[in-house]
């Protein structure tokens, strides 16, 4: 009886956390340089760099509502990027290659609209599968410079196969989790061959107190990503899941990467 109340609360809080919302990679991603104190703030070349760049979409993950990335695109609009925010359709819950498809269609539209060749993205949980989906399996190759994910189950969680093991079913019926339980028929079929297709840069960022991807190395990626793991350089530094989105530490890598600079995490922006 108590099992039976406490596994619906766990399942609609599992939900909620999950997402809360290429060329040559940088030398040693996971050791990253020396922090630089000084780079919080942009100059004004970077700013006009920023605005004459690519156009950037932030991408939502599962349960992931637009406003919740706010804050993201905010600190990206202060760096002169061009900025959208994608909430996935049906908030995440379903099918991933469907979402990848109405994703493709968003990326034709803010390339028509802004007159670029290329959109540079930043995806967070689910939504750097549905993102790395549309490159690998969609033709996205040719549309995307640079796609950074954040806390992105690319080889599956354990969390997700614990809520199915706790009495669920198949994850709760929510397809998108199924998908991304380690040894999914999905997972298996995004990473068959190349991680990185194209000449996309790729960057995978992750944290060691990440709750929702377990083990925490599979949100890396292979083939040649920069991968960074945000304690090898800022071991004090404590970000979860959702913390990824808004940890200034973060958002120093996220910043290096979409400017090709080599990957230095700031340990004290805020």
């Amino acid at each position: 009886m108590l099992l039976r109340k406490i596994v619906p609360a766990l399942a609609v809080a599992v939900a909620a956390v999950l997402a809360a919302p290429a060329t040559a990679a940088v030398a040693a991603p996971d050791r990253p340089a020396a922090t630089a104190p000084g780079d919080s703030v942009s100059s004004t070349a970077e700013i006009a760099a920023a605005a004459a760049g690519n156009p950037v979409i932030v991408v939502g993950g599962l349960s992931g509502i637009a406003s919740a990335y706010g804050p993201l695109a905010s600190r990206l609009r202060v760096d002169g990027y061009r900025v959208w925010v994608y909430q996935l359709p049906n908030l995440g819950l379903g099918d991933i290659p469907t979402s990848a498809r109405a994703f493709s269609s968003f990326v034709a539209q803010v390339r028509a609209s802004t007159g670029a060749a290329k959109v540079d993205v930043v995806a967070h949980s689910e939504g750097g599968l549905v993102s790395r989906y549309f490159i690998k399996s969609l033709g996205g190759t040719s549309s995307v410079g640079r796609y950074v994910s954040l806390g992105t189950p690319q080889y599956g969680t354990y969390v997700a196969n614990i809520v199915k093991f706790l009495g669920l079913g198949s994850c709760a019926g929510i397809v998108a989790c199924q998908q991304m339980s380690i040894g999914s028929s999905f997972l298996a079929g995004l990473n068959d061959g190349d991680d990185t297709p194209g000449t996309v840069r790729w960057t995978a960022v992750r944290t060691l107190q990440d709750e929702l991807v377990r083990p925490v190395d599979n949100a890396k990626l292979a083939d040649g990503a920069t991968n960074v793991l945000i304690q090898s350089a800022c071991p004090l530094r404590v970000v979860g899941h959702l913390g990824l989105v808004l940890d200034g530490t973060t958002y120093t890598v996220i910043r290096q990467a979409l400017r090709d600079q080599p990957i230095r995490p700031n340990c004290f922006a805020l």
